[in-house]
């Protein structure tokens, strides 16, 4: 269970990341 919500949340940030990184490159 605690490496299934590990992953879920490595998951997570590398999408945030994603979305940070193409809305800076659309300004």
């Amino acid at each position: 269970m605690s490496s299934s919500n590990n992953d879920f949340t490595l998951i997570l940030v590398l999408f945030v990341l994603l979305v940070i990184v193409l809305v800076a490159c659309n300004n």
